[in-house]
């Protein structure tokens, strides 16, 4: 079915000058990767011409020299043992104001005379500031704010005194609860009062026991079979192939 087909495809052939072609071929330099990258690997296929006074060369040492930890650190390093003017270190100022800049941070000495001075402060008995801190203590404290002005005395058979202590007869639990103590074992009922026998009685009608009696605790006998039973077992052996 498809071999007609097959040998016309390899027989097809298209001008090279139509749009179409001249498009696809426009779109494949477009997208075409080593047509982008040719000038690139022209200028790398010739190598690098850099001459040793160039700006960036030169720039690029002069960072590097910058950032060197050694050419940060070598002219301190060709002055030290140089120092003229004075004998002995104490002597030169700078070393002198380095000293004293050290002593005044140092927060041991920084503290030293206010350590010293703070076991030494007397303050006298009768002093403003102590006085107004003793009245402000007295202001504040809870012993002397809750104090009692007086030690009230009661008579036993006052009016208020017999009124609070019915008040608290009232609310005690021991006393409100005294009525139901003496009032246990009252209500006792002979077993044949009509409240019992009423009660024995609903009990039995709401008895499940009662209620659903066991089928085997009935006495009963065999049924004879009824005349539907013999017709059908009648026909059940009329139509038996073991019998026939």
């Amino acid at each position: 079915y498809r071999e007609a087909w097959d040998k016309d495809k390899t027989q097809i052939s298209m001008p090279s000058d139509t749009p179409v072609m001249l498009q696809s071929k426009l779109n494949a330099i477009t997208i075409s990767n080593k047509h982008y990258q040719k000038d690139w690997d022209e200028s790398k296929a010739k190598g690098y011409d850099l001459r040793a006074d160039a700006i960036p060369i030169k720039h690029a040492k002069a960072s590097r020299d910058i950032a060197s930890e050694y050419k940060y650190k070598e002219t301190h390093e060709k002055e030290k043992g140089h120092y003229i003017g004075c004998k002995t270190a104490q002597e030169d100022p700078k070393l002198s104001l380095a000293a004293r800049a050290m002593a005044l941070q140092n927060d041991r000495l920084y503290k030293k005379a206010y350590n010293d001075s703070k076991t030494q402060v007397h303050i006298p008995v009768d002093a403003v500031a102590l006085q107004a801190a003793k009245e402000c203590q007295t202001l504040v404290s809870d012993i002397d704010y809750r104090q009692y002005l007086h030690q009230w005395t009661c008579l036993p058979d006052q009016n208020d005194v017999i009124h609070a202590r019915k008040a608290y007869d009232l609310q005690s639990d021991a006393v409100y609860k005294a009525d139901l103590e003496w009032l246990r074992g009252i209500g006792w009922l002979p077993n044949d009062s009509p409240e019992v026998r009423r009660v024995k009685q609903a009990q039995d009608l709401l008895s499940d026991n009662v209620y659903r009696t066991p089928i085997d605790s009935l006495k009963y006998t065999s049924v004879v079979d009824s005349p539907d039973v013999l017709l059908a077992k009648t026909n059940a052996e009329q139509l038996s192939i073991v019998s026939y």
